[in-house]
């Protein structure tokens, strides 16, 4: 089941590594970490289900 309550233990710490991490980087380098970065977490995830109702609430988030 997805968790969609807030989760995260330091969420303003986790935001600013975030936001730091695509520091100096282009458009396309940007799109790019991304797309590893959900790869990754992805991964970590593991669960089908999960991450098809994950996909589904972006998708759709209203």
């Amino acid at each position: 089941m997805l968790v969609t309550s807030p989760n995260l233990t330091r969420p303003d710490e986790s935001y600013a590594r975030l936001i730091a991490t695509h520091e100096g980087l282009t458009e396309a380098e940007s799109h790019a970490l991304n797309a590893r970065l959900i790869l990754i977490l992805m991964n970590h995830i593991g669960d089908d289900a999960v991450l098809a109702e994950a996909f589904e609430k972006a998708r759709h988030p209203a």
